[in-house]
């Protein structure tokens, strides 16, 4: 029979490390059932009967977030042999709160203390033996990094769930541990088999969850209180403020025990970086250029020249000559062949050609977030957001966005604050997702191939839409109100592990490369059948189509934003299924992929004659910041659970974007291309006028909001 383990512990604490280290490729990542939480099983290398479940890094088992929620569920209610925890040996004192809970639990536990060769390095000392017997489990030291004890981990894990060892759980003050025997015995019957005394303890603490559980008589109620009562009475304190205080009182002994106190404090390596790389004055430029420095390797340098290849020779010789070939070949219709090649080969080929940016901008970003650093830009952005009013928590969800606008919107669940919740959710997808990027790709490569600021700029756009937006809705009365604190971890700089670096690049270029051949794949046959044919389904040339007088019908939206064009409008409705759509749709309606010039640069020819360079931006900033796919909008809808407050966010988002593009492309065509100035030029500068009151204006005075549903709500 297989045995399973849960592997626990503390964000940042190298749980994933010694999971990818122990597993391999032996992995199964999904979701929860009913959770948008990352799912992560494996078998192990080395010995196929032992499965690994990775839960989720958590601090605490308090069900404050969906990760706390599903590792709590998992640890009570599952079948398991034993847990793994593992903690970080630079950072055991708030590791090992989460630790004294498992052992509330019962079930076999070995503690992992990880990166020991990091404190070795910091001329601290810890004695595992000793630590051991303090906590009265297993304690094995380990360096995922550098692959050290990870044999003895396993070994000491199986032998310990095979042992019949009795795992005593903390022991607290006297009067707490009264209270404890006390609530026990009125609660009898009632409390579960196993974990009882983690469950005295959530009674202690009032846990609703856990109360929910228990099905307890009016009586039973009543002496729960009175006990909980009188033990705060005594104590002086909350019942929650008790456990903590206890918690932390235990864990103090324990490191009493085991560790020896340095001499003198010494900064770390990871210090001193942080004394530069987190400086107030600092931060913000070294992210600039950090910034510049990932989107200038993947997108106008070692990723382009992949890409050339690919569009050039790949889809745009070798894959339709042979495809076309094979059709002529076995006597395929004429209209099959162009939908073959034009409409699937075009739209897929289209997308597929800016593969090997994304895969080096993936692989960059995977770099920056293993060796610690995307933590630290966390850490700086809550310090800008809290001048502007915004919650620090809301950087985690516009990171998650870089990757996908789904994830990044359920992750602003985690915000307390109702109104920050919902001003998250409206802004997040601002940021430019990967599905956003060969937009940029493609605009920054044919519009301004030796200008290198232009696609990282996009993502400094998306950063000052969310901050300025944030600015101004928190002056309104719908969103008013102090942030919620942001609390988080900055973990030790450290070389990036290859093994997790590649992963994460693969991972993510393989979820690309999925939607390109499904969602993109029907998408292209759509938009084949709507150029190709009238409203009489008769075969015609694209401009007398279906989708052309549709397209027509609603370009003069666009024509102040500089691109009103049939194929501009078309590109950007079809991205609203998915943001690729926009060149799959160029690659079906232009002719497939761009093409070689008289001047020896890629370029797509069709799309220059189309757009101006500042129409080009115009477009691109438009395709950022407008409404972002269905499938992001579907999680909008569910994370605001209201149709109008879902409206709200839509309409915010497009009207943005709109007004963001107009001023671009109107201000940039009279200063930079020698543009009359119109009625355009003219309502730019409203708007301009109008985004300015908005944002320095002073917030009003109120104490009371009214909400969409037109319920009168208390602010604070």
């Amino acid at each position: 029979m297989k045995k399973i383990f849960a592997l626990a512990g503390n964000p940042n604490a190298g749980k994933t490390s010694v999971f990818n280290e122990l597993t391999g490729s032996s992995q199964y990542v999904g979701n929860w059932p009913g959770v948008t939480v990352e799912k992560k099983e494996g078998v192990l290398k080395k010995n196929k009967e032992i499965a690994l479940q990775d839960l989720p890094g958590i601090y605490s088992l308090s069900p404050y977030t969906p990760e706390e929620i599903v590792a709590r569920r998992y640890l009570l209610e599952e079948e398991f042999s034993g847990i793994i925890n593992v903690v970080d040996a630079t950072n055991l004192e708030r590791n090992l709160y989460l630790t004294t809970q498992l052992l509330e639990i019962g079930q076999p536990l070995v503690v992992a203390v990880n990166m020991m060769d990091l404190l070795r390095k910091s001329g601290q000392v810890l004695n595992l033996e000793k630590l051991a017997y303090g906590l009265n489990v297993p304690v094995v030291g380990v360096s995922a990094l550098k692959k050290k004890g990870l044999d003895e981990l396993v070994k000491k894990s199986l032998s310990h769930a095979a042992s019949s060892i009795n795992q005593m759980p903390p022991s607290y003050d006297p009067r707490l541990e009264a209270a404890l025997s006390e609530l026990a015995d009125i609660l009898g019957n009632s409390l579960p088999k196993t974990a009882t005394r983690f469950y005295l303890m959530k009674v202690f603490e009032r846990d609703e969850a856990i109360l929910s559980q228990l099905i307890l008589n009016p009586l039973q109620k009543k002496e729960i209180a009175e006990v909980i009562h009188l033990t705060e009475k005594i104590f002086k304190d909350d019942a929650e403020s008790i456990v903590v205080n206890e918690r932390y009182a235990f864990i103090e002994r324990v490191l009493d025990l085991c560790t020896e106190k340095k001499a003198s404090a010494e900064f770390s390596v990871s210090d001193k970086i942080d004394a530069i790389v987190t400086n107030r004055f600092l931060a913000l430029p070294i992210f600039a250029l950090v910034m510049w420095a990932v989107y200038y390797l993947s997108i106008q340098t070692i990723g382009t020249l992949a890409t050339d290849w690919v569009n050039e020779v790949l889809f745009g010789q070798w894959v339709p000559t042979t495809i076309g070939n094979f059709l002529q070949m076995i006597h395929v219709a004429p209209w099959m062949q162009s939908l073959v090649l034009d409409g699937i080969v075009g739209s897929v080929g289209a997308v597929l050609g800016f593969l090997p940016q994304l895969l080096v901008l993936f692989f960059c970003l995977a770099i920056l977030e293993d060796c610690g650093y995307m933590s630290r830009i966390a850490f700086v952005m809550d310090r800008l957001f809290r001048k502007f009013g915004l919650s620090g928590k809301s950087f985690i969800p516009m990171l998650i966005a870089t990757g996908c606008g789904v994830p990044a919107v359920m992750a602003s669940r985690t915000i307390e604050n109702e109104a920050d919740r919902k001003l998250t959710v409206m802004v997040t997808t601002f940021m430019p997702c990967s599905a956003k990027l060969p937009i940029i790709a493609l605009i920054s490569g044919a519009f301004f191939p030796h200008n290198s600021w232009v696609a990282p700029s996009s993502y400094f756009l998306g950063i000052s839409a969310i901050v300025l937006s944030g600015i101004a809705l928190k002056k309104t009365a719908l969103f008013a109100g102090d942030p919620a604190p942001f609390i988080m971890e900055l973990p030790n700089y450290h070389w990036p592990q290859p093994r997790n670096v590649i992963f994460h690049t693969l991972e993510r270029g393989k979820s690309f490369v999925k939607k390109a051949g499904t969602i993109i794949f029907v998408s292209g046959v759509f938009i084949w059948l709507l150029s190709n044919f009238n409203w009489h389904l008769q075969f015609v040339s694209e401009n007398e189509s279906l989708l052309a007088d549709f397209g027509r019908f609603l370009a003069p939206i666009f024509a102040p934003l500089g691109w009103g064009t049939w194929q501009g409008t078309v590109a950007t409705l079809m991205g609203l299924v998915a943001k690729e759509n926009v060149l799959g749709t160029f690659g079906v309606l232009l002719g497939g992929l761009s093409q070689v010039s008289d001047t020896g640069s890629e370029v797509w020819p069709q799309l220059q004659t189309m757009f101006t360079p500042m129409a080009a931006y115009s477009f691109l900033a438009f395709n950022l910041l407008c409404a972002p796919c269905f499938a992001a909008m579907g999680a909008i809808a569910k994370e605001m659970n209201n149709r109008k407050w879902t409206a709200l966010a839509i309409s915010y988002q497009c009207g943005l974007a709109y007004v963001v593009s107009l001023i671009f492309y109107q201000v940039g065509h009279v200063a930079f291309e020698g543009g009359q100035i119109g009625f355009g030029f003219y309502m730019a500068l409203v708007f301009v006028g109008v985004l300015t009151y908005f944002v320095v204006r002073k917030p009003k005075k109120s104490v009371a909001t009214v909400s969409l549903s037109g319920q009168l709500e208390r602010s604070r």
